[in-house]
């Protein structure tokens, strides 16, 4: 083990500190991925059914990683340790604006190489969704490339904002009425990119946005924005087992009725 009270080369520091960074960025996609599942079974069903060999190895490192970042968290002094970042209401707006932008740009860039859902993408969809977005939305996929982080990550992160969405690390991304896939496109993730879309087409672009600032503000985490929450939880209903019918339209309408996108919902 190295210690660099050793070596005062301030390349090393920076490379360790650049490992720990992407490290943090494997730790959050494992901690969505584990909240996904969370979403779709309960703990019995998984204690139950769930192969034993990987639910054991996973609570085993699970386990070790708390223990690992408890005890280093444990010697941070307190001087570093900081209050959870907030935005005045200029900074908010701005934010909003910045989102907003992002969204629009990405959708006029990447419209270009999209093309229209298959009838068999359709035919799968089309009970949960309105045949008119089904006809509408398009999509893209990415073979080799990435989404490209937004420009102004850097002066989120120099708030204090270090845990953003992983925007290269995630299956994808709905730009309002395009899809973009970093991956190959399932079925489950285009059934909740489509969520997306049609809280895009009720709310609009800048009510979307504003809701989605102001609740990872209040959260700092993504997938506990309530926009995003909400896409995970019919996405659980829709991959459940038995066959269950549902307008995505009329859940997303019930949530605005009921001011549910403002705060973090409890999930049903």
């Amino acid at each position: 083990m190295y210690s660099y009270e050793d070596n005062d080369d301030c390349s090393l520091i920076s490379v360790m500190n650049s490992e720990l960074q992407n490290a943090q960025r494997e730790l959050l996609n494992a901690h969505q991925a584990t909240h996904q599942v969370r979403l779709r079974y309960s703990s019995d069903d998984l204690a139950r059914f769930a192969r034993r060999e990987v639910l054991r190895k996973s609570a085993e490192t699970a386990s070790a990683l708390n223990d690992f970042y408890s005890a280093l968290e444990k010697k941070i002094p307190q001087s570093a340790s900081a209050p959870k970042p907030q935005l005045s209401s200029a900074q908010m707006a701005d934010a909003v604006r910045y989102v907003s932008n992002y969204l629009r740009e990405q959708r006029d860039h990447y419209l270009p190489a999209s093309q229209p859902l298959s009838e068999g993408m359709k035919a799968r969809m089309w009970p949960y969704f309105s045949p008119a977005l089904l006809e509408h939305v398009r999509f893209v996929e990415l073979h080799g490339k990435r989404i490209a982080a937004p420009g102004f990550y850097d002066e989120a992160r120099a708030l204090g904002f270090d845990n953003l969405p992983p925007v290269t690390h995630m299956e994808s991304l709905t730009f309002l009425d395009v899809v973009v896939f970093n991956q190959m496109q399932r079925e489950r993730c285009l059934f909740h990119a489509l969520v997306h879309a049609v809280q895009f087409q009720i709310l609009g672009l800048e009510r979307y946005s504003e809701l989605f600032v102001q609740s990872f503000v209040k959260t700092q985490a993504h997938f506990n924005v309530p926009l995003e929450a909400h896409a995970f939880s019919l996405e659980s209903k829709f991959m459940r087992p038995s066959i269950e019918r549902f307008s995505v339209e009329e859940q997303v309408l019930r949530w605005v009725r009921e001011g549910r996108y403002k705060a973090s919902p409890s999930l049903r």
